[in-house]
């Protein structure tokens, strides 16, 4: 779905969340008004929502959907070319709905950053989807199942024994 006919929104091109933008700016393509934020938390259907994608929330994802997961990073890699001229990994986010600076090597826009913060995700969830090591730490960790529980979350693993 895509309401805004955003450019890129496609369904093996995704990742919706808290992010750096290329606003905060108004402008006016092909006939439509488009306001563009900076960091902001965006989000479908009632958030703010200006086209800007983080693939790293794509990566993230990794554990709970490989076949979409694997699909979007083969788009982000091969065909957004979002790692060609990024020596760390992906780069913060992306909006190819916004031209970006002239001459850039996109064609549209791509965060001038990379985040630490954002890295962390990728690394822990491409383990927890390659060997269960995160969630098996976590289920076997008492004070997080007891949290967990006293927040109101039942069913799944939380009503199995603890691995051992």
């Amino acid at each position: 779905m895509n309401p805004r006919k955003f450019e890129g929104y496609r369904e093996c091109c995704w990742g919706i969340t808290a992010s750096e933008g290329p606003g905060p700016v108004t402008l006016k393509l092909n006939g439509v008004q488009r306001e563009f934020y900076d960091y902001v938390g965006r989000g479908v259907p009632y958030g703010p929502d200006d086209g800007t994608l983080a693939p790293w929330a794509v990566a993230a994802s990794l554990p709970f959907a490989p076949e979409i997961v694997l699909e979007a990073l083969d788009f982000c890699i091969d065909q957004a070319k979002l790692k060609e001229f990024n020596r760390y990994g992906f780069k913060a986010a992306f909006n190819p709905t916004h031209p970006g600076e002239p001459g850039n090597s996109y064609g549209w826009w791509v965060s001038p950053w990379q985040f630490g913060i954002n890295q962390g995700p990728i690394v822990l969830m491409i383990e927890n989807y390659l060997s269960d090591q995160v969630w098996r730490l976590m289920r076997g960790c008492p004070h997080i199942v007891a949290g967990l529980r006293r927040a109101g979350f039942k069913g799944g693993w939380l009503g199995q024994a603890p691995p051992s």
